[in-house]
């Protein structure tokens, strides 16, 4: 697997002093906790087309025909065309890299993923996506992003950091020259993950991968990337988790006594009801595993996502 996993981020995030009041947005969450797992990527779009540091306030407004980029103070100074076209061409560029996720700076005309403020006659609303932003989900729909605050958020956090090692395993799973076999043995490795986040994508995708061989590789490369990270995005809930542990379970009937039995069962019920968490019945499993070796079950990624350092399943 690669050791070098690359995350862009909004260079303020990493505290770097771009914002236009020349401050920045440092997140400790981003460079005390990951800072050791990922090689960050800092753009500033803004400083990035050209804007200085300290610059005047710009906004999102629309009049009714688009979205355009202005200075707060001076609407009839426009920055719309040149953003557009540094995010373009920047995005372009990473599209390139094998970047495996993405941090932006939250409510920024720029950088925003949701709810950023657009300006409009007679008031404001929450409707907006940075230009930027917009334009890096528009060109890699693939690819993880998440705002810097809701990383504070656990159930969120742990499920970005499954889709960036999901991303980095596919790449690398796929060594530069991506093949029938590879996306199969990829996939079967993915299994429980996919029933555990969609169980209406594990199926889809099984369908598409069961026809891998009607496909040129190269499209059907590009479109599983896109389907697998889609399956992902949604969050693997207790009752899906609860279903995938329960479906495990039954690799361990023939070799389990009858009271390590009961104890499994016991253990996948108390997380169901959501008085542990679901590490308690993944150590239960791999320690079973480790006993009763299964070829299939010791390749499923389910059980071990991401480094157990990142302590990602202690909260839920």
């Amino acid at each position: 697997m690669s050791n070098v996993i690359k995350v862009g981020i909004s260079s303020c995030v990493l505290g770097e002093k771009v914002r236009f009041d020349s401050g920045h947005k440092i997140s400790k969450f981003v460079t005390k906790e990951l800072a050791p797992f990922f090689e960050f990527v800092p753009i500033c779009p803004e400083v990035g087309m050209g804007m200085p540091v300290p610059r005047p306030t710009i906004r999102l407004v629309s009049d009714q025909e688009r979205i355009a980029l202005v200075e707060t103070k001076d609407a009839s100074i426009e920055h719309t065309d040149k953003m557009v076209d540094y995010s373009k061409n920047k995005v372009a560029e990473l599209r390139d890299t094998e970047l495996c996720g993405y941090i932006v700076c939250a409510k920024s005309p720029t950088c925003g993923m949701e709810r950023v403020k657009v300006y409009k006659k007679g008031g404001a609303d929450n409707t907006g996506v940075g230009l930027y932003t917009q334009e890096l989900m528009k060109q890699m729909p693939w690819l993880p992003v998440e705002e810097d605050g809701r990383l504070n958020d656990p159930v969120l956090k742990e499920n970005f950091i499954t889709r960036i090692y999901t991303l980095r395993d596919f790449y690398d799973s796929m060594g530069g020259a991506p093949t029938a076999g590879k996306i199969v043995a990829f996939h079967s490795r993915y299994k429980l993950t996919l029933m555990a986040h969609h169980p209406q994508s594990y199926k889809e995708l099984g369908r598409l991968v069961a026809n891998i061989k009607e496909y040129d590789i190269d499209t059907f490369y590009q479109e599983y990337r896109v389907a697998l990270m889609n399956a992902v995005s949604h969050r693997a809930s207790r009752k899906n988790n609860t279903n995938v542990l329960m479906h495990v379970q039954g690799y361990f009937k023939r070799n389990l006594a009858k009271d390590q039995k009961a104890e499994l069962c016991g253990v996948i019920d108390e997380y169901r009801q959501g008085t542990l968490p679901l590490l308690a019945p993944i150590t239960l499993i791999k320690h079973y595993l480790a006993a009763y070796p299964d070829a299939y079950l010791s390749e499923q990624k389910y059980l071990q996502p991401h480094p157990q350092e990142m302590r990602l399943r202690y909260g839920l």
